[in-house]
């Protein structure tokens, strides 16, 4: 399961994805949290200190790794220096896995123990004095972008990504890389228009979106919601004492997070469960080309100097089946 949290900033999707990424890893369910976000806060509310959310390796200052792992021995990709974010994998190339262990992950990825559990957690890295000025950001979520290329997922395997605030993530073809969407919203004109919007972009790409309403205080506020988003809405959640305390840097056990708040996030899970039975394997990879082609249009073969269509694979498609057939390096 591949799950993408999104919003307008200041809506609480960080809080909430880290309280989805809490209730897998509570459940035993295997995880990958992944902090796409411009503002790196992902770690923090998973329990980091300053120091330990700083110490996150950032992926995009392993791009070349990243490339050259998951290239593999693939012949129609020359060499690593012509992969751009959106390559697709083909024949030959190597798959990710959820439960593995393996180069990505050792350069990227850190354990964060939660209670009884322990996640894996990447982060894209924040700006660095050299980029300001000179880079856009999406060049740094281009790793999170080839990996989730790459990745093969299965059931009861989930990868949870806080994506970039607003319609900021629409700036790439990585909308489409989940099997459900959840956009957070609160219950104000701002925080549905962000909601009309990412509809809107989404909709000729058959993007599976659910709402979830936060900072709901009564009646009026979810009769708005309901009214603004219609079926939609899926659940809202309200002020939670534990979440404060979480800010505060005095986080009490998961399991005394209040108990709406536990419901809330159960029917996430179930709903999220559920939206992996419909996931569409030759469509997953059919717009995976489709972004990549685009892209290697418009920017992709000039920076690269190479014909980037070359890569693509008209045989492959990434299936649940290929996790145990993918070459691994000796």
């Amino acid at each position: 399961m591949k799950i993408a949290f999104v919003g307008k900033g200041g809506s609480g999707k960080t809080t909430l994805s880290s309280l989805f990424i809490r209730h897998l890893a509570a459940t035993a369910t295997p995880v990958i949290a992944v902090d796409a976000d411009i503002n790196q806060h992902l770690g923090a509310a998973l329990g980091l200190d300053e120091a330990q959310a700083a110490a996150l390796p950032a992926m995009g200052a392993h791009l070349p790794l990243i490339k050259d792992y998951l290239r593999g021995d693939n012949p129609r990709i020359t060499s690593a220096d012509t992969m751009i974010k959106t390559t697709p994998p083909g024949a030959g190339s190597r798959l990710l896995r959820v439960v593995e262990d393996n180069p990505v992950y050792a350069a990227c990825a850190r354990d964060v123990r939660l209670d009884d559990s322990t996640v894996r957690l990447m982060a894209t890295g924040p700006f660095t004095e050299s980029d300001l000025g000179v880079a856009c950001y999406h060049s740094k979520v281009g790793a999170v972008e080839l990996c989730l290329n790459h990745l093969v997922d299965g059931r009861q395997e989930y990868v949870v990504v806080d994506m970039t605030a607003g319609s900021d993530s629409f700036a790439s073809g990585m909308f489409t890389r989940f099997d459900l969407t959840f956009l957070v919203a609160e219950p104000t004109r701002k925080g549905v228009a962000v909601y009309r919007q990412y509809k809107e972009y989404a909709r000729d790409f058959g993007v599976e979106l659910k709402v979830v309403g936060n900072k709901v205080q009564g009646p009026d506020d979810l009769a708005f919601l309901r009214e603004q988003v219609g079926d939609d809405l899926l659940v809202t959640v309200g002020h939670s004492d534990w979440v404060r305390a979480m800010e505060k840097g005095r986080p009490a056990p998961f399991v005394e997070l209040e108990s709406a708040n536990h419901e809330a996030l159960r029917t996430l899970h179930t709903t999220a469960d559920a939206a992996y039975e419909g996931r569409d394997w030759e469509r997953y990879t059919r717009q995976m080309v489709h972004f990549h082609l685009k892209n290697a249009e418009s920017w992709g073969n000039g920076k690269t100097g190479a014909d980037l269509t070359s890569q693509v694979d008209p045989g492959f498609v990434l299936s649940e089946g290929l996790a145990t057939t993918a070459p691994q390096p000796a």
